[in-house]
């Protein structure tokens, strides 16, 4: 029997850069579900630069993945 633990274990190296990746495909679904219902939602995501009026879920998700397409408005 050892007497080691979990927390003995290193943990595994963190990579920044896929965690983010990770973390805003899963904003742009989030995102582009919670549009469907909401009207100012959409509005607001207008404003920013993403063309999402009138998207399908899945054509908004995928608008919300990538940067503006247009200058935002305040």
């Amino acid at each position: 029997m050892s007497d080691t633990t979990a927390s003995d274990t290193p943990a595994p190296p963190r990579n920044p850069s896929a965690e983010l990746h990770t973390m805003n495909e899963r904003l742009a679904a989030w995102a582009a579900c919670t549009a469907g219902d909401s009207p100012a939602l959409v509005e607001r995501f207008e404003a920013m630069g993403y063309a999402v009026r009138g998207k399908s879920r899945e054509e908004a998700e995928a608008v919300l993945r990538c940067p503006p397409t247009r200058m935002g408005q305040a």
